[in-house]
């Protein structure tokens, strides 16, 4: 189904204590990597945010408790480490498309959960463009709302917002750290045809 609405309109707000709150429940570790060390923070519903690394794993962590009041740093067991064990194999070069690893996106607006949702369609090694996203959820012509709700991804790499470019090829835009250099990196690791070695298939 494709969205319907305004991508403007994200329509009236539920108020609950978990949206008031929202890390309320929240979990949080860091992890090495072969780019460095990120951060996952989880609920009991599934990965609530993602954090690329910072130039040190003390700046991934800082940054992790500005943006994250009452997160607690917690171990990670069952679904969480087996996601962290796909992430890690990954950026080691054993691509996966990461789509098993369950998500929470409660805060996110319903726009924002289209377009997520079609930019995690996109496979490793592959890329589509800001107006190609906004035309598979029904929104054609919506192509700078796409970009801002890209740009507010909580979830970068697991929602994989890297993959989609201008529509020329240019990279435009990451809120990540390390901006477009990280960017052409993660399309590096995954041999995206012109940032990697091209894919044969």
């Amino acid at each position: 189904m494709g969205w319907t609405g305004s991508p403007g309109i994200v329509g009236p707000t539920v108020h609950t204590d978990r949206m008031q709150d929202p890390d309320r429940l929240a979990a949080a570790a860091l992890f090495d990597t072969a780019i460095g060390t990120c951060a996952i923070v989880w609920t009991d519903v599934g990965v609530q945010r993602f954090m690329l690394p910072e130039p040190t794993a003390a700046a991934t962590r800082s940054r992790l408790l500005r943006r994250g009041s009452g997160v607690r740093e917690a171990e990670p067991t069952g679904q969480i480490a087996e996601a962290i064990a796909g992430v890690r194999a990954h950026l080691s070069g054993s691509l996966d498309d990461l789509r098993w690893i369950a998500l929470d996106q409660g805060g996110s607006p319903e726009f924002h959960r289209a377009v997520y949702e079609v930019t995690r369609a996109i496979d490793p090694g592959h890329t589509l463009s800001y107006g190609e996203v906004a035309e598979r959820i029904g929104a054609p012509g919506a192509a700078q709302a796409v970009g801002q709700a890209l740009g507010r991804n909580p979830i970068p790499l697991i929602v994989p917002c890297h993959r989609v470019l201008a529509a020329d090829h240019a990279l435009h835009g990451f809120s990540a750290p390390g901006g477009l250099t990280t960017k052409e990196r993660l399309l590096g690791i995954e041999c995206t045809p012109g940032f990697g070695e091209p894919m044969l298939f």
